[in-house]
C-alpha cells in the first residue's frame, strides 16, 4: 500500500482570512453569531456594502443571493440543484461551487455559453422534484448530491438537511424509485448520515473515517466518567479512540488552548487516543488523514479491544450514559 507522505507544516498566518473565506470554512451559509466570533463587525459590515457577502434573511449570510441565483436558473431555463440547491434551503456544504449548479433535462442541447455561467449537470425532473419552478425540492437535492458528488461532500449535504429538519426516511423512499446503481449510491450516504454532526468538517472527517474502516465512529459523542465528562467531534467508543476537528478561529486564543490541554490530558489519562486534524488537512491532505486513521484503526482493533476483544472498562465510567 502506497503511504502518503506527512503533510507540510502549515505557514503561519501572515494576514486575516477574508470574510468570504471564512463564509466558506462555514459551509458556505452561516448565522450572524457564528460569523461574528471569527470575525470583527466592521469587517462584516465592509463585506456586505461591497457585495463580497449578502444577507439571505433575518441573521443568516451567504456569499450569493437567492435572487440571482432564481434570475440565472430562470434566464437559462434549468433548475438550480445540488450545492446550490443546498445552500438555498439553508443547508452548509463542504464548499461552494466555483459556478452555480444547475440541472437541465438528459436530451436538451446545451446553449452556447451556458458553461461559462454555471456547473450543469444532466437529468429529466419530475414537476414534483422542483419548488416554485426553479429550485430542486430539499429530498430532490440530498437524492442529487448522494448521485452525483463525491461521498464526502454528499455526508456534508445530508448531514446539514437533517440538522435543518429533512426526516430521512423521505430520502430513503426517494431512493427506492432510482434504478440499482443510483439507488446503491443514495442508501450508502443514508446509512452513516447523522444530524449530530455539527458541520461540514466533521462530516467530511467523519467521511474519511468512514472509508478508512473507522465506520463505528459517532460524531459529537459524549464520553462520561464520575469524574470526567467530554463531548468530542467524532469517538469509536469500543476502540477508544476520539478524532477532532480543530478550527483555528475558534481555538486559537489562550483560555481555548488551556481547556483544550485539559480535555485532551484527561482522555490520554483514561487511554482515549485523540486525532486531531486541521481543516486544511481534512480538506486537501485527505490521503495522509485517511491512512493515518486507518493506522490507529488497526493498531487498537488488533490490541484486543473492544469489538470482539477484552473488556477494558472500570467503575469509574458511567456505564450507560454514553448515548
Amino acid at each position: 500500500m502506497s503511504t502518503a507522505s506527512a503533510p507540510e507544516p502549515e505557514p503561519e498566518r501572515s494576514r486575516a482570512a477574508t470574510v468570504p473565506e471564512v463564509v466558506q470554512r462555514l459551509g458556505g451559509t452561516c448565522t450572524w453569531g457564528e460569523l461574528r466570533r471569527a470575525v470583527h463587525w466592521r469587517r462584516i459590515a465592509d463585506a456586505l456594502k461591497s457585495g463580497a457577502l449578502v444577507r439571505r434573511g433575518r441573521g443568516v449570510y451567504a456569499l450569493t443571493s437567492d435572487e440571482d441565483i432564481r434570475d440565472l436558473a430562470r434566464r437559462l431555463t434549468a433548475v438550480a440543484s445540488h450545492r446550490t440547491a443546498a445552500l438555498h434551503w439553508g443547508w452548509k456544504v463542504k464548499s461552494t461551487p466555483d459556478l452555480p449548479d444547475v440541472t437541465i433535462p438528459a436530451n436538451r442541447k446545451l446553449r452556447t455559453g451556458v458553461r461559462e455561467v454555471s456547473t450543469v449537470h444532466w437529468r429529466t425532473l419530475a414537476p414534483d422534484d422542483v419548488a416554485a419552478g426553479w429550485v430542486t425540492t430539499p429530498v430532490r437535492t440530498v437524492v442529487d448530491c448522494c448521485i452525483d458528488l463525491p461521498f464526502d461532500e454528499a455526508l456534508a449535504v445530508f448531514d446539514s438537511a437533517l440538522r435543518g429538519g429533512l426526516r430521512k426516511h423521505l430520502v430513503t423512499d426517494a431512493a427506492l424509485k432510482l434504478g440499482p446503481v443510483n439507488q446503491r449510491r443514495v442508501l450508502a450516504v443514508a446509512r452513516v448520515a447523522s444530524a449530530k454532526a455539527a458541520n461540514p468538517f466533521e462530516s467530511v472527517l467523519r467521511a474519511i473515517a468512514i472509508e478508512a474502516g473507522g465506520s463505528h465512529f459517532v460524531p459529537q459523542h459524549r464520553i462520561r466518567y464520575d469524574d470526567f465528562y467530554a463531548r468530542v467531534d467524532l469517538a469509536d467508543d469500543e476502540l477508544q479512540i476520539v478524532l477532532e476537528a480543530e478550527s483555528f478561529e475558534f481555538h486559537g486564543d489562550k483560555a481555548s488552548l488551556k481547556r483544550d490541554c485539559v480535555r485532551y490530558t484527561e482522555l490520554a489519562a483514561r487511554d482515549w487516543l485523540v486525532l486531531r486534524f486541521t481543516w486544511d488537512q481534512v480538506m486537501f491532505q485527505q490521503d495522509w488523514v485517511r491512512q493515518r486513521i486507518a493506522m490507529t484503526v488497526q493498531r487498537r482493533s488488533g490490541s484486543g479491544r473492544g469489538r470482539g476483544g477484552v473488556g477494558r472498562r472500570t467503575g469509574r465510567l458511567r456505564v450507560g450514559a454514553l448515548h
